[in-house]
């Protein structure tokens, strides 16, 4: 049986503004009829605004005198008379023609700048196959020869909150890189054995002899400069 959309604030306004017994109320509903026996005592439901059903277009006049009059009648849900269209099936993403020749190129860009991508994102992306994917991955698209890589956020195609939100999701996936091997990579520290058996030199070097020059000597020199002059 089908309930209103707001079956706790209907109860309060049924409770406030009808003669109806706390079951009819409590079966139309979908409440237990002590919670209702509850409401009508203000004992819950106190912040609770309610809900008119036949103005919400839950209830009609007519069902609810009906009830009024009969404390055996079972309330109804009013049939809503705005017809909802059924969902539709999310289908191949669709590409105006005007922009559907720009779409190889559109994925050779992705191809090329996140090759992390997967072919089902990018079929999300621009609305492409996996055999047009795979063509141009090898190559063998009969317009190979002309394709530029172009961004599919410029082109229309998507929009670049759509594009990071597959590149993060294709960062998650990818596999963590492996570590680099003993001996390759930056700088690393020296092995324990090498520094623990490192010693420091700490003998210090013997003084060297400095040449003392005697006041005769300086004489001598500036005798002997002074005979080259005058010579």
């Amino acid at each position: 049986m089908a309930t209103p959309l707001m079956p706790k604030a209907t109860a309060v306004w049924l409770v406030d503004n009808t003669s109806l017994t706390f079951d009819q109320i409590a079966t139309f509903c979908a409440l237990h009829p002590l919670e209702i026996k509850a409401i009508a005592d203000g004992e819950s439901a106190q912040g609770i605004k309610g809900m008119d059903p036949i103005t919400a277009g839950q209830l009609s006049r007519d069902e609810l005198e009906k009830a009024q009059e009969d404390p055996n009648h079972k309330l109804k849900v009013a049939v809503s008379k705005v017809v909802v269209p059924p969902l539709k099936k999310k289908g191949p993403r669709y590409t105006p023609l005007s922009k559907r020749q720009d779409r190889p190129n559109a994925i050779l860009w992705l191809v090329r700048s996140h090759p992390e991508l997967k072919d089902a994102q990018i079929i999300r992306l621009v609305g492409t196959t996996k055999t047009t994917i795979g063509a141009i991955k090898e190559r063998t698209h009969w317009n190979s020869a002309n394709l530029q890589p172009m961004d599919p956020v410029t082109l229309g195609l998507c929009t670049q909150i759509a594009l990071d939100a597959e590149v993060t999701k294709a960062a998650k996936w990818a596999p963590a890189k492996p570590e680099s091997a003993e001996g390759e990579g930056g700088d690393t520290l020296l092995p324990a054995e090498e520094t623990q058996t490192y010693t420091m030199d700490t003998t210090r070097p013997e003084p060297v002899e400095e040449e003392t020059i005697s006041a005769d000597d300086v004489f001598a020199n500036f005798q002997k400069k002074s005979d080259d002059d005058e010579g």
